[in-house]
C-alpha cells in the first residue's frame, strides 16, 4: 500500500475544506456558525448532521457518525483511508507524493498516463458516435435499442470506426506511445510484419469506470461482422483494470445502492444502462464473467443483500447459479429476480414498462427457492435418481452457507417439495461436505483480525464499547474547546490514570500530549487513528452547540471532582487490606498511614501533580 508523508497528509487536509467536500455530496444549510444536513449514514427526517467549518469536523447526534474530512470521503465512499488521501488529492489538482517509495512512484506514474489515455480515446469515440460518418451504424443500432441520448451522454457511449488502423494515428497524432497504447490493451502489435493495429473496430463502445469515475478500461460490442466474431471484446487486464474486480456501473449506482440497501446485478452493459434509465439506478454488472469474490468483496462494502436479475433464458439461469458460489463466501443474502422468457431487463422494460420491472424485482425470491425449483426442473423427483440429485444439489450449496439455520428451513422445504422425511433430507445433507470456495490466489485475503472473519466461519461480532459517564463527556467538551493556557494547566493538574472509562483516558492522554504544539482536533482526530468510538466521542464533544462560560474554572472543579473519586477508590481498596487478616500488625499500620495521607490530599486544593 502507498505511504504518504505527514507532511503531504496535512497538505491534502489544508486543501480540503470539509464544508466544500460535505457540500459536494449533501445540501447543507446554515446553522448559526455551523452547517446542517440530513445524515446520509442513517435514515433521519430533521437534520442532525453537522459540519463545524472553524474546526474541519463533521458529527452526527442522531447516529453519532464523525471526523475529520478524511473520515468523512472514507465513510461517505466506502473507502480505506490511503483511498481517501488518493481522492482528495487529485479533488485539489495535488500531485500524489509517495514517501521513500520508488517503486510506488513509477507505478503510479504509469497508472496516470494510462488514465490520460483512457479518458482522451473516451472523447475520441464519444465524437465518432455523434458526429462521424464511421458512427452511423452505432447511432441506428442504439435507436434501435432504444438507448436515449441522456443515457449516451451519462454513461459516454461511444463508437470505434470500422477500420484496423483509426486508433493506431489517433494515438500518434496525439502524441501517445504505442507501447503505452498497447499495453492499454487499445492496440495490439504484430511481430511477423512489425505493424500495429487497433484493438476495437467497427464496435459500439461502453467505457469502463472504477468507483471514482475514472474511465480505465473498455467493452465493444459488434455491430457488424461474421458469426465467427466475438458478441463483445473487453480490454485485457492492465495496470487499471482487473475484470474480476471491476463491477460496470458502481461508480453511478453505488449511493442508489447504499439508499436502496441493496444491489441488484444483471448480465451486460445494456440491461444495466435500461435499469437506471427506468430510474431503478442500484443496477450494476459483472464484467464478462459471473460474479467472483472480489466482486462479493465490493458489494459487502455497500450492502448485505444482491438481487440477481439474468436473462430468463437457460442461459441466464446457469449465469445466475455461477453467480452463487463466491458471493456465499461474501457473506451477501442472495435473491433471485426471473424475467419471463425470452426477456432480458432491457427488453421487458421496453416491453412491460419500468413499473413492471419493479414488480418483477419485488417478487424476488430466495436464491435457495429459485435453485430448488431448477434441480427439480431438470431431475424427475418421481425417480430414485432424481430426488437423490436434488438432495445432493441442494445440500452442496447450502453447506456452502456454513449456516444451520438455512441448511435446516431447506431441508424442511425439500423434504416437503420430495414428498420424503426431513430428518431423511437433514442426514444426508449432513454427509456432504462443503465445496472449498474457488478463490484465485491473487484474491485471497487473510482475516483483518480473529474477531472478524468471513467465509464459511460464522461472523463474530465485537461488543460496541460502552459509552462514557457524563462527567466524562463534559471533560472531553472542555479539553476539546479549552485555549492553549487552559490546556497547559491542565496538563500540570490532570492526571490520566484518575479516569476509569479506557477511551476517555486514551483521548485525554492524545489531547494533554497537543498542549505546546499543534491545537487543531484534526491532528487529534489522526492521533486517535481508526478507533473509530474516540473519534465519535471527541466530534460530539467538539461540537457541542451551547455556549460554554468560563471554561477554565469549570475544568478545574471537574479536575477536582476526577482526583477525589480517584483518591475514594484508592482508599476503598486499602481498607479491603486492613480487613484481610493475615496481614502483620506492621503493614496493617502501613496502610492506615497511606489512608490518612490520602485523606489529607482530598481536604487539599488542587496543585500540580509533581507536587501531590
Amino acid at each position: 500500500m502507498p505511504l504518504f508523508s505527514q507532511g503531504f497528509i496535512e497538505r491534502v487536509r489544508s486543501a480540503s475544506d470539509i464544508v466544500d467536500v460535505v457540500g459536494a455530496s449533501l445540501p447543507l444549510k446554515r446553522a448559526g456558525t455551523n452547517f446542517v444536513a440530513l445524515c446520509p449514514f442513517h435514515g433521519e427526517k430533521s437534520p442532525s448532521f453537522n459540519v463545524s467549518p472553524s474546526r474541519q469536523i463533521f458529527h452526527c447526534f442522531g447516529c453519532h457518525a464523525g471526523g475529520d474530512v478524511f473520515g468523512f470521503v472514507q465513510k461517505y465512499e466506502n473507502l480505506g483511508f490511503t483511498e481517501a488521501i488518493e481522492r482528495l488529492a487529485e479533488r485539489a489538482r495535488i500531485p500524489l507524493e509517495y514517501e521513500n517509495n520508488p517503486e510506488a512512484l513509477r507505478n503510479r506514474g504509469i497508472k496516470d498516463q494510462l488514465l490520460k489515455l483512457h479518458e482522451a480515446v473516451c472523447v475520441r469515440w464519444q465524437q465518432c458516435l455523434a458526429t462521424e460518418a464511421g458512427g452511423q451504424v452505432a447511432r441506428d443500432y442504439l435507436v434501435q435499442r432504444g438507448v436515449s441520448a441522456d443515457s449516451i451522454r451519462e454513461f459516454r457511449i461511444g463508437a470505434a470506426p470500422e477500420s484496423w488502423d483509426d486508433t493506431v494515428n489517433w494515438a500518434k497524432r496525439q502524441g501517445f506511445d504505442p507501447k503505452l497504447c498497447q499495453e492499454a490493451g487499445l492496440i495490439i502489435h504484430k511481430p511477423e510484419s512489425n505493424r500495429w493495429y487497433d484493438r476495437f473496430r467497427g464496435r459500439l463502445m461502453f467505457p469502463i469506470c472504477d468507483e471514482q469515475g475514472r474511465v480505465i478500461a473498455f467493452s465493444g460490442r459488434i455491430l457488424q461482422g461474421d458469426e465467427k466474431s466475438a458478441k463483445y471484446v473487453n480490454s485485457p487486464e492492465t495496470p487499471l483494470f482487473t475484470k474480476g474486480k471491476v463491477l460496470y456501473a458502481l461508480d453511478k449506482a453505488k449511493r442508489p445502492i447504499l439508499d436502496a440497501g441493496h444491489a441488484i446485478v444483471c448480465e451486460g452493459q445494456l440491461d444495466t444502462i435500461a435499469c437506471h434509465a427506468a430510474g431503478v439506478r442500484n443496477v450494476i454488472a459483472p464484467q464478462g464473467t459471473a460474479l467472483t469474490a472480489a466482486h462479493g468483496r465490493i458489494l459487502k462494502r455497500y450492502v448485505e443483500e444482491v438481487i440477481l436479475c439474468f436473462d430468463g433464458d437457460k442461459a441466464g439461469r446457469a449465469a445466475t447459479i455461477r453467480s452463487l458460489d463466491d458471493c456465499l463466501g461474501s457473506g451477501l443474502a442472495i435473491r433471485v429476480a426471473s424475467i419471463p422468457p425470452p426477456d432480458d431487463p432491457d427488453s421487458f422494460i421496453r416491453k412491460s414498462g419500468a413499473d413492471a420491472f419493479r414488480e418483477v424485482l419485488s417478487r424476488a425470491q430466495s436464491f435457495f427457492d429459485f435453485f430448488l425449483q431448477h434441480l427439480i426442473t431438470g431431475n424427475d423427483p418421481a425417480t430414485d435418481r432424481g430426488r437423490l440429485a436434488i438432495i445432493a444439489g441442494m445440500g452442496a450449496k447450502l453447506q456452502m452457507t456454513g449456516n444451520a439455520v438455512l441448511i435446516d428451513t431447506y431441508a424442511q422445504r425439500t423434504s416437503q417439495r420430495l414428498g420424503v422425511s426431513v430428518d431423511a433430507v437433514r442426514t444426508e445433507f449432513a454427509k456432504i461436505k462443503a465445496a472449498p470456495q474457488r478463490v484465485a490466489p491473487e484474491e485471497r485475503e487473510e482475516p483483518t483480525s480473529p474477531e472478524r472473519t468471513t467465509g464459511n466461519t460464522a461472523q463474530v461480532e465485537i461488543e460496541p464499547p460502552t459509552r462514557p459517564p457524563m462527567h466524562d463527556l463534559w471533560l472531553l467538551k472542555y479539553l476539546c474547546h479549552a485555549e492553549a493556557e487552559t490546556l497547559d494547566w491542565a496538563v500540570h493538574h490532570f492526571d490520566p490514570r484518575w479516569i476509569q472509562h479506557p477511551v476517555t483516558r486514551n483521548i485525554v492522554q492524545a489531547r494533554l500530549h497537543q498542549a505546546g504544539g499543534d491545537l487543531n482536533l484534526t491532528a487529534l482526530l489522526a492521533a486517535l487513528g481508526e478507533d473509530d468510538f474516540a473519534i465519535q466521542l471527541v466530534t460530539e464533544a467538539a461540537s457541542e452547540q451551547r455556549a460554554i462560560a468560563d471554561i477554565p474554572t469549570q475544568l478545574a472543579d471537574v479536575t477536582r471532582r476526577f482526583r477525589d473519586s480517584w483518591i475514594d477508590r484508592q482508599i476503598a481498596t486499602l481498607g479491603t487490606q486492613l480487613a484481610d487478616t493475615a496481614h502483620a500488625h506492621e503493614k496493617h499500620l502501613t496502610v492506615i498511614r497511606e489512608q490518612q495521607q490520602l485523606r489529607t490530599w482530598k481536604r487539599q486544593p488542587l496543585s500540580q501533580i509533581a507536587d501531590a
